[in-house]
């Protein structure tokens, strides 16, 4: 069965679409598992690579992470906040959740969503890439509800994270993000919905689609 990945806009339902199409597939949804190995690999807490995952970092920020994060007046007695005065927790971050992508796509079924894994495993043919959008309007609504902040902090939110999201791309691939080329499938999920979107992710896998609810 082919690595299913699943690039997105924030709030067109990547993890619900995900969700949907794993357990069809009887596969393993690797989402936040991605950010707690790589964690558990550099010793260091999910939260600190959550905070790194999917962000642009200037190149000259990354090369003095080490001697500006918590630090105090350079004063005696100070450490940086990683053993190795030259490690760059960016760089490290980057390189072991491609690693990580790789042992989990070698080991197991799964659906990756997220983390730039279609184009980490660009040259692997039995990749089924997919790119999900919605509607602006129809995003703001679902993060309206899922999130239960205002719309002008959800808008802010939306920008910000897909903007993020490209530039991680840009920075790491030298790709575009929405480049159509870069998929096998785009699918606007305020369009077909959740379940209606994993039927078409399914079908191109060549997998049977899930039973259509009233809902969908």
């Amino acid at each position: 069965m082919p690595v299913v990945t699943i690039s997105r806009q924030f709030g067109a339902g990547g993890s619900s679409v995900a969700g949907i199409v794993a357990d069809q597939l009887g596969a393993e949804v690797v989402d936040k598992f991605l950010i707690e190995e790589v964690a558990r690999r550099l010793n260091m807490s999910p939260g600190e690579v959550a905070a790194e995952d999917e962000r642009p970092r200037p190149l000259l920020e990354r090369l003095v992470r080490s001697f500006s994060s918590l630090e105090p007046a350079m004063g005696s007695g100070w450490t940086p906040p990683y053993p190795d005065p030259w490690f760059d927790p960016r760089k490290a971050i980057v390189e072991l959740t491609e690693q990580v992508i790789r042992d989990v796509t070698a080991a197991r079924n799964v659906v990756i969503v997220g983390r730039g894994a279609g184009f980490c495993l660009r040259d692997r043919p039995d990749v089924f890439r997919v790119f999900l959008r919605a509607p602006e309007e129809f995003r703001i609504r679902t993060l309206i509800e899922r999130l239960g902040i205002t719309e002008a902090e959800v808008r802010r939110k939306m920008h910000e994270t897909d903007a993020n999201r490209a530039a991680y791309i840009r920075q790491l691939y030298k790709r575009d993000w929405c480049d159509p080329e870069a998929y096998d499938l785009i699918a606007n999920t305020g369009r077909l919905g959740y379940e209606g979107t994993a039927s078409v992710i399914l079908l191109g896998v060549g997998a049977p689609a899930p039973a259509r609810t009233s809902a969908s």
